[in-house]
């Protein structure tokens, strides 16, 4: 990938970007409650005595939580702690009744991990996990619903998340998008987060800095706040590098500080200067013990683990002959690649790989619908290909058919047999359309003869036209060009 550099009249710069994300781990209850973690339910329904910060409350860990952490960690090729403690993060929050948040600080869950990024030109690269820790959530606060008040809905207080702290190893937005894509398909294909940034369930901040190009020293740092797109992350990270640049051409400097983006300006507002983890006056959590994981706990989890993303792409390239690309995009999502190696199941991968890419995926985003809703089951899809490769139908007809199981959900052999679409193979029937067509277009025979030879293409469009599209294209290009060279 060529370098992204940001040149202005004063000189050359490099963007380094590190990223948080909070991702909420998928579970039926809360991290240190009982409460529901149910999207959507009516405001203040599922909170807790613990949850609301009532005196005397306890919080007790969900296994399920230090389930999916371990097995996140995991498919993150990261270390997983046998030991780790909980601590108290102390800061006013408006959406937070107990004022502190649980988390993790010095003896994460996680230690450091990989994950490999795709980018556009085919390249990629390795970037570097710092860790991960488990920590509640906070609650949502509400500003746009009153002129004059805030509310409050704690619903999400409490909520297990997922922090992914990764190392200073971006050095452009495109890097960043990708990362966050391949951490969405990792953890959709886990279970252990949802992905759905539009919801809040996964949301990340971006720290950004700029120094020179050539340069080694880390400068100081702004962080992008709660970012909710792959999209806006990419957008804050331009627009900002773009703001410190254009302060340190001005002769000023950057401190440390919390922003927040507003996409729809491209402008960042200051929300807190400086944060360090003394500011946060961090001390362990003295109502929950250090947790202690076995190595039986551990294997019993990496057992379970599925085949991930990169693992199933170089599978689709080496065994099913698919490109890169196509390999990328299919493998992106589990549900697409599970329907993907239904559909191919002896049928010839490649072509089903191009049906999906093309007409499939156009299908489903005119329905507005996803593979697992989709009214063309694989198994029919696998079918209609190998009707192709079989002869049966042309390409061209296979598109009509495709159009009708679409909106029928019908298997393509019994469209192909009630509408008598099955292509014509005889020699004899295609050959006397073929004789008809040049009978009818002498001007055009005697143009070809003469030195026109690309007609013979508007000969073959004919006889298929006659033959309403039942002709085999191949039979049908073969005696075209020997009847007029004859």
């Amino acid at each position: 990938m060529a370098d992204y550099i940001i040149e202005t009249a004063k000189g050359k710069w490099e963007v380094v970007v590190g990223l948080e994300i909070h991702c909420q781990i998928i579970s039926k209850s809360k991290i240190f409650s009982a409460a529901s973690t149910e999207f959507g339910d009516d405001p203040n329904t599922n909170v807790s005595f613990v949850d609301a910060g009532m005196p005397g409350m306890l919080p007790t860990l969900n296994a399920e939580c230090v389930h999916q952490a371990v097995k996140t960690g995991l498919g993150l090729n990261a270390k997983i702690n046998k030991y780790s403690e909980f601590s108290r993060k102390n800061y006013f929050y408006a959406d937070m009744p107990t004022d502190y948040q649980i988390t993790q600080f010095r003896y994460p869950i996680v230690g450091e991990g990989v994950i490999v990024i795709d980018l556009s030109d085919g390249s990629t690269r390795h970037i570097g996990i710092e860790r991960m820790h488990i920590e509640q959530d906070a609650g949502k606060s509400i500003h746009d619903l009153s002129p004059t008040k805030s509310f409050i809905d704690l619903n999400r207080a409490g909520v297990g998340l997922m922090e992914i702290v990764t190392k200073p190893d971006f050095r452009s937005p495109e890097e960043a998008g990708a990362f966050l894509r391949k951490l969405r398909s990792i953890l959709r294909y886990l279970g252990t987060c949802d992905g759905n940034m539009d919801e809040g369930s996964m949301r990340c901040d971006a720290n950004i800095s700029v120094r020179p190009l050539g340069a080694e020293e880390l400068r100081p740092r702004c962080e992008m706040k709660n970012v909710n797109s792959v999209k806006f992350v990419m957008q804050a990270i331009e627009n900002e590098a773009k703001r410190q640049i254009d302060v340190y051409e001005n002769g000023g400097k950057i401190e440390q500080e919390t922003r927040q983006f507003d996409p729809t300006t491209g402008t960042s507002k200051v929300m807190r200067k400086k944060e360090f983890a003394h500011d946060y006056r961090y001390f362990p959590e003295p109502d929950l013990p250090p947790l202690v994981l076995t190595d039986e706990y551990i294997e019993n989890i990496r057992r379970e683990m599925v085949e991930l993303p990169d693992a199933k792409k170089k599978r689709f390239m080496e065994t099913m002959g698919l490109t890169a690309y196509d390999a990328t995009v299919i493998c992106e999502n589990k549900e697409t690649a599970d329907f993907f190696e239904a559909a191919a199941a002896g049928h010839d991968a490649k072509k089903v790989a191009n049906w999906m890419m093309g007409d499939f995926f156009a299908m489903l985003n005119k329905k507005r619908t996803d593979v697992l809703h989709s009214p063309v089951s694989a198994e029919n899809l696998g079918r209609l290909v190998e009707l192709i490769s079989q002869d049966v139908i042309s390409g061209k007809i296979a598109k009509d058919v495709f159009e009708i199981m679409s909106e029928t959900g019908e298997n393509p052999d019994k469209i192909v047999e009630e509408k008598g679409l099955k292509q014509v193979t005889d020699t004899g029937a295609i050959a006397a359309i073929v004789d008809a067509v040049i009978a009818s277009n002498p001007d055009n025979v005697a143009a070809y003869k003469s030195g026109k030879t690309n007609l013979a293409g508007w000969f073959v469009g004919q006889t298929l036209k006659m033959s309403q599209g039942k002709a085999n294209p191949a039979l049908v290009n073969k005696l075209v060009k020997e009847k007029l060279d004859s």
